[in-house]
């Protein structure tokens, strides 16, 4: 039973594509006016309006319905460490159930950082945002250390 069931997992895995994600375009690309309009010289008007008001990327991209599911590899599933490159099928599965069952676009993301602090610090590297939380960033690689349990915060992170 189990030889079967991998052998099945496999197999779905593997074709007629492998993995279970894709990007598909949510803008016609059939003329060269399509082309002109989604890259060059069409995306530098959505790139200039976006400069001029941030606010402006969710209205030209897709960022407003888009996530992503970042791992190490260091605890996935029930598997624990299996490594990045291992865990990118599990991250896939996420990245489906994501669209599935909430209609959000996901790009999975596996990271070669087991140290917590260096893998918070890509994360964090990854969006813009974020930068400017640097104490939540230090609380969050507290937590990775000790497995997920609350650490005590710095005095100066303000955080309780």
């Amino acid at each position: 039973m189990a030889e079967d069931v991998r052998d099945r997992a496999l197999e779905y895995h593997r074709l007629p594509t492998p993995g279970k994600i894709g990007i598909v375009a949510t803008k016609p690309l059939a003329t060269q006016r399509d082309l002109a309009l989604a890259y060059s010289p069409g995306v530098a008007e959505a790139s200039l309006a976006i400069a001029a008001d941030p606010a402006e990327a969710s209205t030209l991209t897709a960022r407003a319905n888009l996530v992503a599911v970042i791992t190490n590899g260091t605890a996935v599933l029930g598997l624990g460490d299996i490594g990045p490159l291992a865990a990118k099928p599990v991250m896939e599965g996420k990245a489906v159930l994501f669209k599935k069952f909430a209609g959000i676009d996901v790009f999975d993301l596996e990271v070669d950082a087991k140290d917590p602090d260096k893998f918070v610090e890509v994360v964090a590297a990854l969006e813009p945002e974020l930068r400017r939380h640097q104490s939540r960033r230090r609380q969050g690689a507290r937590m990775l250390r000790n497995r997920g349990k609350a650490a005590p915060a710095d005095e100066d992170s303000g955080l309780p």
